[in-house]
């Protein structure tokens, strides 16, 4: 009888692995008193980096405008290390794309929430993202197109 091991799963690192800010139209747009449109795009990616290790990247980006002058622009990309080892082919995709931005996401949350504040705005939080069906409507889209 052949042992079958366990599943790895561990955190390696999570980092920031790149952060932008724009305020275009400062000093002038601290002085606007409207209530900024806030518009977010969220994106996911991850990448093997060695055997049994994977980097996975969420990345956000935040704009904000009153009419049609950028408030600010913010881009952070949250990434992480993940090891993970004895998991079957067909399920590493879901880990990489629900579990670990599951993970990155709360401190994607608190970087945009840090960064629009030292800018001199009141504080962005973002909502809660279903990533599972983030993942599986993207998975749909994916086979869609192949047919």
């Amino acid at each position: 009888m052949s042992e079958q091991q366990q599943p790895v799963f561990a955190i390696e690192k999570i980092y920031v692995k790149d952060l932008s800010l724009e305020i275009p139209n400062a000093p002038n747009i601290f002085l606007e008193r409207e209530t900024p449109e806030i518009n977010l795009q969220l994106g996911t990616k991850s990448q093997s980096i060695d055997e049994g290790l994977y980097e996975v990247l969420l990345t956000v980006t935040v704009t904000a405008k009153i009419k049609d002058k950028i408030m600010f622009l913010i881009e952070v990309q949250q990434a992480g290390i993940f090891r993970i080892r004895h998991v079957p082919d067909g399920e590493i995709e879901p880990v990489l794309g629900i579990g670990c931005p599951n993970i990155l996401f709360p401190y994607l949350r608190e970087s945009v929430s840090d960064i629009v504040t030292r800018a001199g705005f009141p504080p962005v939080i973002l909502n809660p993202v279903n990533f599972e069906a983030i993942y599986h409507q993207k998975r749909a889209e994916t086979n869609t197109n192949l047919n």
